[in-house]
């Protein structure tokens, strides 16, 4: 059940005019989920109500969801609303932040869509960064960041670990682009909610993870914005605990994008930005031989660094295979983005494949050379064999390039469009529409 505080007049409007092609300012609704907090409840509110009052140049409502409190923090969010024009209470049956979101953002109007905890770890002062991409259109998604440069962040080193494992857990597992995942300060527009709602399982903590990832996975461009965040001594989420389903919820959205069984494609059709002009960002032959001999030279060092790290602890071949093989992904993935100008999820997994067939031919290269090293001179001492892989590596090289351009990246060669893709790399229609039209 969802009961609502006694209406009130749902905006105010600012002193400093938004200018809007069509005349009309963005609205913005902004979402406090709270769970027994009547202790700082009212504090905050009227705190964040002052700020958007003075310094947000949007009309504006602020909705206090309370997803099943045990206290009396309904009723101290019914005495806000009843004080403060523009501020909302919702109360809701079921526990979660991520239901509260969800409900609460589904029945809005408002042409932005915003949500802060309740403690105001975050600076107000990203605010209106966070907002005004989306309210001009730029943008579908903004985030606050602990983790980019130029935030500044006071908390403890056992939350700091924790947030930065969890981050890179997000990078290597589901592709994530985005620094921070996890700060509870975002918003997301009003006709990207409705299409991203509905694909979002989790009702908790990772709600916010898994609408990030969908985003992304939809094509959708995500604004990050440095924050202030000073942590709350009295935060009571169990870390371990979120932590736990945090780790459910990689594994079945990891599952489910895999199967197929979560439809991005068509959400990714509706809303995506669409392919680059068919020659934009693609470098020229010259380019490319410049840009993949420096990154054949830095693989070719790295290969060398790694088979003499590793040589001692196994045979050469073994060696040679290792530091073959792990140049080779990070090869493919730089020539990948920095010589042929592909960007974006699409196609990568194929590309990376047939990567892996180059890299065959090349450890076909460099191990016939050192078998026939071996033949020639059964003692020849380690750095005669390093000498020899290095030079048959420099064959392989040529001939990676070869392959790559004509073979693994030929439509991308060709100047053919590729979906710019996966999220804050995507790139911006030539006349974004307002917050307020849907695409």
């Amino acid at each position: 059940m969802t009961t609502y505080a006694p209406d009130l007049p749902t905006t105010l409007t600012c002193a400093v005019p938004s200018q809007r092609d069509r005349g009309r300012t963005a609205t913005v609704e902004v979402v406090v989920p709270v769970y027994n907090e009547q202790h700082v409840l009212a504090a905050s509110v009227r705190r964040l109500h002052a700020h958007l009052t003075h310094q947000l140049p949007y009309p504006f409502r602020v909705t206090i969801a309370d997803n099943a409190s045990t206290d009396g923090t309904f009723a101290v969010a019914s005495e806000l609303a009843a004080e403060l024009p523009g501020v909302h209470a919702v109360h809701l049956d079921r526990k979660g932040r991520g239901h509260a979101l969800a409900t609460v953002w589904a029945a809005s109007g408002a042409d932005v869509l915003a949500y802060m905890d309740v403690d105001l770890s975050t600076d107000l002062a990203a605010l209106a960064p966070l907002v005004a991409p989306l309210a001009s259109g730029h943008s579908d998604l903004a985030i606050g960041s602990r983790l980019s440069r130029g935030s500044r962040v006071l908390r403890g080193p056992r939350r700091e670990v924790i947030s930065r494992c969890y981050n890179l857990l997000l990078r290597g597992t589901l592709g994530v682009s985005v620094r921070d995942a996890q700060c509870g300060f975002k918003a997301i527009r009003r006709d990207v909610a409705e299409q991203l709602l509905p694909l979002v399982e989790d009702t908790t903590w990772f709600f916010d993870t898994e609408l990030l990832v969908l985003a992304e996975r939809c094509g959708l461009r995500v604004h990050e914005v440095p924050v202030d965040w000073v942590d709350d001594p009295d935060s009571r989420v169990d870390v371990v605990r979120t932590a736990l389903d945090d780790l459910h919820g990689i594994v079945r959205l990891g599952r489910g994008l895999a199967t197929g069984r979560v439809p991005v494609a068509g959400v990714r059709e509706r809303l995506g930005r669409g392919p680059l002009a068919p020659d934009a960002g693609r470098p020229g032959v010259a380019a490319q031989v410049l840009t993949f001999g420096a990154i054949g030279v830095l693989s070719t060092l790295a290969y060398g660094l790694l088979f003499w790290l590793v040589r001692p602890a196994m045979g050469a071949q073994w060696a040679n295979l290792v530091a073959l093989l792990l140049t080779a992904v990070a090869n493919t993935a730089a020539n990948r983005r920095f010589t042929f100008g592909v960007t974006g999820r699409d196609g990568a997994a194929r590309h990376q494949a047939q990567g892996l067939v180059v890299f065959a031919l090349g450890l076909a290269v460099t191990s016939f050379a050192l078998a026939a090293l071996q033949v020639v001179d059964p003692y020849a001492g380690r750095a005669v064999e390093l000498g020899v892989l290095v030079v048959a590596n420099g064959v392989a090289t040529v001939l990676r390039f070869v392959l790559l351009r004509r073979w693994v990246f030929a439509r991308a060669s060709a100047g053919s469009a590729q979906p710019a893709g996966g999220g804050g790399g995507a790139v911006e229609p030539e006349s974004p529409e307002p917050a307020s039209a849907s695409r």
